[in-house]
């Protein structure tokens, strides 16, 4: 059944909280009664952090991490280890492996997983830009920590083929202690730190499966 609004202002606001991600529209007209409550200094600061992380935010030049910088705090971080990087799917990868508190070096945001059903190509990905990285910034690892779906699987193979050249840069891959089908942001973290610790060869376990 359609609901029916008491303002065109309103309902408009409904439509708008409702296409974000997880939001029906009960939820929708939640929020937007919650801000209606709200002092008009509230409702102004919320609407203005909006704007500005549209408006202003950054993507990190070396990695593609969000940022407020043109380099990201990680990226930019002395105590790093700048020879290690860990290649993952998205942004929220990046947060959730950093909680784990169990990896300290870099990371590449290759901005999705290669997926032909969905359009998506490895030229729509940021992964010529990771193999430029490894000679220019003398890398020695890369940890391929992508979930454990067909459409990582193949994302993994495809660039451990693009890193094959370089004949000194060990290929690794995390543990499958994430469960095959999972998302690494629906991974808890002791058992994703664990994953990372206990990382191996990524042709030891492409042999292996």
């Amino acid at each position: 059944m359609n609901q029916t609004y008491p303002s065109q202002l309103l309902e408009n606001a409904v439509n708008e909280f409702s296409k974000l991600p997880g939001i029906g529209r009960k939820t929708a007209l939640r929020l937007v009664l919650h801000l209606l409550r709200q002092e008009e200094n509230e409702v102004f600061d919320f609407s203005e952090a909006i704007v500005k992380l549209k408006n202003e935010v950054k993507y990190c030049k070396v990695c593609h991490n969000i940022s407020d910088t043109e380099i990201c705090s990680i990226c930019a971080h002395p105590a790093r280890d700048r020879q290690t990087v860990c290649v993952v799917e998205n942004i929220k990868d990046v947060m959730v492996i950093e909680n784990t508190l169990q990896f300290k070096g870099l990371y590449h945001v290759l901005g999705g997983i290669i997926s032909p059903m969905d359009g998506i190509g490895p030229g729509n990905l940021e992964i010529d830009s990771l193999v430029k990285r490894i000679p220019e910034e003398n890398i020695k690892e890369v940890i391929l920590a992508l979930s454990a779906t067909m459409e990582g699987d193949t994302t993994n193979f495809y660039i451990f083929r693009k890193l094959a050249a370089f004949k000194d840069l060990k290929i690794s891959v995390i543990a499958r202690g994430v469960s095959i089908g999972d998302e690494l942001e629906y991974a808890d973290e002791i058992t994703l730190g664990r994953s990372i610790i206990n990382r191996t060869l990524f042709n030891e376990s492409f042999k292996s499966n």
